[in-house]
């Protein structure tokens, strides 16, 4: 499948919500043809020279949920993962705007946190109490959903982005909530 994409600083996974400022053409113009197909959200890979390819390979497919004209005059668009991607192939277009062919792969079966686990809940609802702006984005946060509080979690936690596209690339989340608790245990 055939996506434009939008590289950022931050990742996204299935099921995030990310409020973006759209203002140059090229975006308005990605914007604009998104339809019902979205466009994939990358992430930029600063070790990589060639400004064609500055991007990691796993990215998430997003859909415009909202969007408004911002105070500034910009465009305000709110997106929401769906699906992991990964980039297969890649090309630019006259006006910029970076193109690939990507490779959809399978959601993660999801499941309850255990009962062991659930700490890392009670540790992600502390982070949505500091910043209240991003809790805001979840009208309905899904705290016992394992694959729900590790996606965010992957979001969110300040490690380095080869070690979150190991844990984006996975086949489940599993790996992602071993990390978890590890990091959490050693944090206290």
């Amino acid at each position: 499948m055939k996506l434009a994409l939008f590289p950022l600083s931050a990742h996204l996974l299935p099921g995030g919500i990310m409020p973006l400022r759209i203002f140059e053409p090229r975006y308005q113009r990605m914007i604009a043809e998104a339809g019902d197909a979205g466009f994939g959200l990358c992430m930029w890979d600063s070790r990589q020279g060639d400004e064609l390819r500055n991007m990691y390979p796993i990215a998430t497919r997003v859909r415009i949920i909202d969007f408004d004209m911002l105070p500034d005059g910009l465009l305000g668009i709110t997106v929401q993962g769906g699906e992991r991607l990964r980039i297969q192939r890649l090309w630019q277009e006259p006006d910029g705007l970076r193109v690939g062919e990507v490779e959809q792969l399978p959601l993660w079966q999801c499941g309850r946190l255990p009962r062991d686990q659930r700490n890392l809940a009670q540790a992600l609802r502390e982070v949505f109490s500091d910043y209240p702006e991003y809790a805001a984005l979840y009208r309905e946060p899904d705290w016992d959903d394992a694959c729900w509080v590790a996606q965010r979690w992957i979001e969110v936690l300040p490690i380095p982005p080869e070690q979150k596209q190991w844990l984006m690339a996975c086949e489940d989340y599993h790996p992602a909530l071993s990390l978890l608790s590890n990091l959490l245990v050693a944090s206290h």
